[in-house]
């Protein structure tokens, strides 16, 4: 019997163990990727996809060697980069055009900075253009170009390199919806192509559709810090058919990886619960409650896919109100599917004062840093402190952008539910009657049990 030959993928670019971080203006430290390994092959689309925060484009950059890792090693070919990685070209989120230049010279650009004689470069340029589908608007300005078009330009820009690797920024997030469809399936249609000299594409993303309608492997980052959460491989022949069943799945599994708990993370929060190990997912109160109606109006379960694509949201948009949600133990989620608990539906159908009081006690209860704001203010002299003094804990463990993220969630939850007022002028908050009957309660509960 003859022995099978596997084909050997040929390994463009291999991170090993990369981690990274930055050092935040306070002095403390931001750790933004832990000891993630990812192997790049030849003939293969790779997604990148994750929560916003989970260090996708830090990732992306440092394989780009846009930026180099605190630890860890990257190789292009067997070879350890230093420096910006030669096999690779980027196609940025913001299109990141000289607007001085014409849509030729932007093309050109890289290919002038690497010496290419000017004739060579000319053509090459115009190949890019008319590959992208931009013959005719060789000296146009990028004011001129709609901003399908401006992408379009960031496209051949980087294509005109001929990299081995193609890197890819969230490049449609700033595109409606018919135009990121369209350069989607162009896309599509340009590596389908046998001349096509890019080897493999990596694209980050936070579009669970747009990785399953793209990728042959989805690589799902989880957060703080950003790390390989899962590996999914995607078996479906293009062109694919977002209707049929097996597509329905892969998003479904996604879905169910992205909204279920990270073992590991969570084994290391519940040893030292609070506020710098459970942050607040982003989410409003008024978002929480929309959510829960909208649950609710379908018999108290909904498909996570289907709820994001009758709502028209992304990943970022829908993950945090489902987060919160679980949090407060409104909703309850079994792979891609939510549940409104018990608690849930009787929160919705309360009139709006008992609402605030259940929304109260369960914030006390289940968020952290409200849990530690209502004790601080207990415990001082007065039940007023300025809200430096939150500010001053949270730096410890996040940036200046994501504690000012978490004091404004926990200050909006804690209003809502009357545990304490807040004065934006003068920066104070101050314990509420309902706050402190609360927590006595909660203590005394605490206490029998």
């Amino acid at each position: 019997m003859a022995a099978t030959t596997v084909p050997i993928r040929t390994a463009l670019i291999e991170a090993e163990h990369v981690s990274k971080s930055f050092p935040s203006a306070d002095g403390s430290t931001l750790h933004v990727l832990d000891d993630v390994s990812v192997t790049l092959h030849e003939g293969e689309v790779v997604a990148l996809l994750g929560k916003s925060g989970s260090g996708k484009s830090t990732l992306l950059r440092t394989i780009a060697g846009l930026i180099a890792p605190t630890s860890g090693d990257i190789r292009y070919r067997g070879t350890p980069l230093n420096g910006a990685n030669p096999g690779t070209a980027m196609v940025f989120q913001s299109f990141a055009l000289m607007p001085w230049l014409s849509v030729q010279d932007n093309v050109e650009l890289g290919l002038r900075a690497a010496g290419v004689p000017e004739k060579e470069r000319r053509q090459r340029a115009l190949d890019a253009i008319d590959q992208i589908g931009l013959d005719g608007f060789e000296s146009a300005y990028p004011r001129e170009l709609s901003g399908g078009m401006r992408q379009r330009v960031g496209f051949a820009r980087a294509l005109v390199l001929q990299p081995d690797v193609l890197l890819m920024d969230e490049p449609f997030s700033a595109l409606d919806v018919l135009t990121s469809e369209n350069l989607r399936g162009e896309l599509i249609s340009l590596w389908a192509q046998p001349d096509f000299p890019t080897k493999c594409i990596c694209i980050v993303t936070h579009n669970i559709e747009e990785a399953v309608l793209l990728a042959d492997r989805v690589l799902v980052l989880g957060s703080n810090p950003g790390h390989i959460k899962a590996e999914v491989p995607i078996l479906l022949p293009r062109p694919r058919d977002r209707r049929s069943p097996t597509f329905e799945a892969a998003v479904d599994r996604l879905y169910a990886i992205l909204t279920g708990r990270d073992e590991k993370s969570a084994a290391e929060r519940a040893a030292t619960p609070g506020p710098l190990t459970h942050p607040l997912p982003d989410a409003s109160v008024g978002g929480l409650a929309g959510l829960v109606e909208i649950v609710y109006a379908h018999d108290g379960q909904s498909d996570l896919p289907d709820l994001a694509d009758e709502l028209s949201f992304e990943v970022d948009d829908l993950l945090p109100l489902v987060d919160a949600a679980r949090m407060l133990g409104l909703l309850e989620v079994e792979g891609a599917q939510a549940f409104l608990t018990e608690v849930g539906r009787a929160w919705y159908t309360a009139d709006i004062q008992r609402s605030k009081e259940m929304f109260a006690g369960l914030a006390v209860e289940h968020a952290p840093l409200v849990k530690t704001i209502v004790k601080a203010l207990e415990n001082s002299n007065d039940g007023a402190l300025r809200d430096d003094f939150f500010r001053d804990l949270l730096r410890r463990g996040y940036n200046a952008e994501d504690t000012e993220k978490q004091l404004d969630i926990a200050i909006d939850w804690g209003r809502y539910g009357e545990l304490f007022d807040y004065d934006a002028n003068t920066g104070e908050l101050v314990l509420s009657e309902v706050a402190a009957a609360l927590t006595s309660t909660l203590m005394d509960g605490d206490a029998e049990g």
